[in-house]
């Protein structure tokens, strides 16, 4: 048992180090990022700011909707199930609050592999034609790596069930609220977190900024690199951890 638990905190560390990895490589091929950083990327850019400390900062907003929207759909439970099941229903959602205040401690430790890895890797961008990975068809390449370094991240991290990403949790808090598959909260979630992008830029910077082929790229490669890794790598993650029975 000590030793599943073992893998299982082992394979949660490195999904994060590695979805931070993903994440920041994005960012530096100049391509566009995801779209649930975009926002804290382009306000950074435009003011000249710590990413990770803006992708902190943003993060705690998410935690703090989370709460909020847990809040909202608890009290929604208690009045449609009456008098009889408030007491479990607050059990709950202290639960639930317990979690989401747990997502601080991650975000903060998330964002330190931000900025360790945004100091490490060069702007490719800013690298110029001449060198390959400061051409269109190596930031391209390095592109497709980011966005699969994300989506194995991404995969081992929410398979352990542990702590949330924000990011994540934001979408399951408001898909829960609003009775609505996670999924279509996703996409729906994706086009505000760019529009909100789009229109800093216009208005602060004179330009978009973030927001291009790396963008979408990360909307559509992301999910599939998910359900890949997971065909290919979950049962044996998921054996090793103790998530199910040998």
């Amino acid at each position: 048992m000590k030793k599943s638990y073992l893998f299982r905190g082992i394979f949660y560390a490195a999904g994060l180090f590695i979805l931070a990895l993903g994440i920041t490589l994005n960012t530096k091929t100049g391509l566009g990022v995801s779209p649930i950083i975009s926002v804290s990327y382009s306000i950074s850019a435009i003011w000249n700011l710590n990413f990770g400390n803006m992708t902190l900062a943003l993060y705690g907003i998410f935690v703090a909707a989370e709460m909020l929207l847990h809040t909202i759909r608890n009290k929604r439970s208690i009045k449609r199930e009456g008098t009889v099941l408030t007491h479990e229903n607050k059990v709950d959602l202290k639960l639930l609050l317990l979690m989401d205040l747990l997502q601080f401690p991650l975000s903060l430790i998330f964002t330190r592999f931000l900025n360790v890895f945004s100091a490490w890797i060069p702007d490719l961008s800013s690298l110029g034609p001449d060198s390959f990975a400061g051409s269109f068809l190596g930031r391209l390449m390095f592109l497709v790596i980011a966005v699969i370094l994300t989506g194995i991240g991404a995969a081992m991290s929410l398979n352990m069930r542990v702590i949330p990403n924000p990011g994540d949790g934001i979408v399951q808090a408001i898909a829960d609220c609003v009775g609505k598959e996670t999924g279509l909260v996703k996409n729906c979630f994706d086009i505000l977190n760019i529009s909100i992008t789009a229109m800093a830029g216009m208005v602060f910077g004179g330009k978009i900024i973030g927001i291009g082929i790396g963008t979408v790229a990360a909307v559509i490669g992301v999910g599939r690199t998910i359900s890949i890794f997971n065909h290919f790598v979950r049962k044996k993650m998921d054996t090793l951890a103790g998530m199910q029975a040998k």
